[in-house]
């Protein structure tokens, strides 16, 4: 069992609130350590003093009263509360490599209240070396909203993967399936595909595909079935669909999270000249899903799903 905690950042704010109650769930589900932080974004003598004595700081103060004796930390094997000094979107990212897993809001304190997802949540996305959750807003486009104001989680519960069909995500697809079974959910795996094979001028010398729309489609479903099998013998629990669609994957995984608890994607980062920067369908699912989403890194599939 992995003893490393759920970390949340927090921030005072009504969705930093709202992804400490998702990480509270996900830590009771794992029997993991709950890791509440709170950066300064300024390094001051307050925060200063607070990061050194852990006493002090007015955001986790107000947290501490409301987390008292609640039952959804009762049973946790702890709850830690940190405050930091420094800069958010450098000391959050960090916190991955400490952590299960990382969750944050899509928008805090800062910025610009009509941007759908923050600096610091675009930053832990790309650069945490863990899975990274960022709980959304209830006020996005296509939410069903209940009279608490709070988007209605579908019955029954279902996590949603979304895979690139011609390449293998094991960090993504490992954490989709342990989170599905965690959750006692239904797994769907949605993934598409562009059609014609088109060639960059630059690559002319590589041979196009030369086969029928149809048969490349049955070789991509072979693929996908192929990766998948593995996970299906390991969580024999979990009841998988598969749909594979001469779509936009982003837009697929969009409308899959209206009647999704989680979307998880794989990072696939892009390395540019000026840095790394998320790929276009994390970076779109980020922007627009309804429900919470699961980034995780491709490089390496972390073992980190409770057993």
């Amino acid at each position: 069992m992995d003893t490393l905690p759920v970390i949340v950042a927090v921030d005072g704010s009504p969705d930093s609130e709202r992804a400490l109650r998702w990480a509270i769930e996900a830590a009771r589900l794992r029997s993991a350590p709950l890791q509440v932080v709170h950066v300064w974004p300024y390094v001051t003598s307050e925060g200063r003093a607070a990061a050194e004595s852990g006493i002090g700081d007015p955001v986790l103060d107000e947290l501490r009263k409301k987390l008292d004796g609640q039952a959804d930390t009762a049973g946790l094997p702890g709850v830690e509360f940190r405050s930091l000094s420094g800069l958010t979107d450098t000391l959050l990212p960090a916190l991955g490599a400490e952590a299960q897993l990382l969750v944050l809001g899509s928008r805090g304190r800062g910025g610009f209240a009509s941007l759908l997802l923050g600096s610091n949540g675009m930053a832990c996305a790309a650069h945490s070396e863990g899975p990274v959750v960022v709980v959304p807003r209830p006020d996005r486009a296509g939410a069903g909203v209940g009279a608490d104001g709070e988007v209605v989680r579908p019955d029954p519960p279902q996590v949603t993967l979304g895979v690139d069909a011609s390449s293998d995500e094991p960090g993504a697809i490992g954490f989709a399936f342990a989170e599905a079974s965690r959750r006692g959910a239904r797994l769907k795996v949605v993934s598409g595909y562009a059609w014609p094979m088109l060639t960059p001028p630059s690559f002319e010398y590589i041979a196009a595909y030369e086969g029928t729309q149809q048969e490349y489609e049955n070789a991509l479903i072979e693929q996908v079935t192929q990766t998948l099998a593995p996970y299906r013998e390991r969580y024999p629990d979990v009841a998988v669909t598969a749909e594979l669609r001469h779509a936009d994957a982003a837009g697929q995984l969009v409308e899959a999270s209206k009647a999704s608890d989680l979307i998880v994607v794989a990072r696939h980062r892009r390395r540019l000249p000026v840095g790394r920067r998320l790929g276009s369908v994390a970076h779109a699912v980020l922007l627009h899903a309804v429900c919470p989403i699961a980034v995780v890194p491709e490089e390496t599939e972390r073992s980190r799903e409770a057993e």
